[in-house]
């Protein structure tokens, strides 16, 4: 059984390297038909499958950059001298800041030769956690917040805007190298749903890279951030209608809808209750049938 399950998965895998790019990340390809099934999105990876291709060898370079090998230094000093193999991932967040966004086979075996690691103990990681892209990237990696509170508020919307206005949908990457689009799993700020996070690889050094969050977003707003990013502007980190995350309006049907003067509930309206007691006011005296 577990034979057949591996030969299984390594046909669909297979399928899934002859896929051409106007097929969605979730269609696989079998023989013929064209069986439609989600994945998992919060990497641009469906399958860490290593393949040797014209960008991803044995023989492909990579080597960290002097200024890098002193970061890595530095990292290594946050751990005791027989531990140095808890750096591994920070050592491979360095190597793919440096490599434009991604891991290629010999990145891996780079931070493996500077931990002293047999590569396959960085493999693990590096396929483990969906921070990690094994493919190449866009310059920008735009992720879209998936979870249940920006879906609530149009995620949807969103993703459908930039799927139509890039051009790719997820986990593809955009003809001139500047985008890849993905979903990632809660972003951790709810109260300003829907969102996105960008991954900026266009520096010219590790230093360089920025991870950003843009909150309370209309199908509109995310257009003109894209844009903006690929003109060299700098778009307004955060929520794009409010200074943080105050009571000040939301998203409502892709349009953001202020709230009026003085309010302090976004509910609109005066909550329907229950209402908690005046806590300064004494405790009432139980009824004689609840006494007994």
């Amino acid at each position: 059984m577990l034979r057949s399950s591996l030969l299984k998965a390594g046909r669909i895998a297979a399928a899934l390297g002859r896929q051409p790019l106007n097929h969605p990340s979730g269609s696989v390809l079998v023989g013929s038909q064209c069986a439609w099934r989600d994945f998992s999105t919060n990497s641009h990876d469906i399958f860490n499958t290593h393949k040797h291709n014209a960008d991803n060898n044995w023989e492909t370079p990579f080597d960290f950059t002097d200024e890098n090998y002193e970061i890595a230094a530095e990292i290594l000093t946050n751990f005791p001298t027989n531990y140095k193999a808890s750096a591994v991932i920070p050592l491979l967040d360095l190597a793919q800041k440096q490599n434009q966004g991604w891991l290629s086979l010999n990145a891996m075996n780079k931070v493996a030769e500077v931990l002293n690691l047999p590569p396959i103990r960085v493999y693990e990681v590096a396929t483990f956690y969906t921070m990690f892209n094994r493919s190449k990237m866009g310059k920008y990696h735009v992720m879209v917040c998936g979870t249940t509170p920006c879906m609530l508020q149009g995620a949807r919307k969103i993703y459908q805007t930039l799927k139509e206005h890039l051009g790719v949908d997820y986990g593809q990457t955009t003809e001139d190298g500047m985008y890849t689009l993905s979903e990632m799993e809660c972003m951790g700020s709810c109260v300003n749903a829907p969102m996105i996070a960008v991954a900026d690889y266009s520096g010219p050094s590790a230093k360089s890279f920025t991870y950003n969050y843009y909150e309370d977003l209309t199908p509109e707003d995310a257009v003109s951030i894209v844009d903006d990013l690929k003109a060299g502007k700098k778009p307004r980190v955060g929520s794009q209608h409010r200074d943080k995350a105050e009571p000040a309006g939301a998203i409502v049907d892709g349009k953001w809808v202020a709230q009026k003067e003085g309010q302090t509930t976004l509910t609109w309206d005066q909550p329907p209750g229950p209402y908690c007691r005046d806590l300064t006011d004494p405790p009432k005296e139980a009824a004689p049938e609840a006494k007994k």
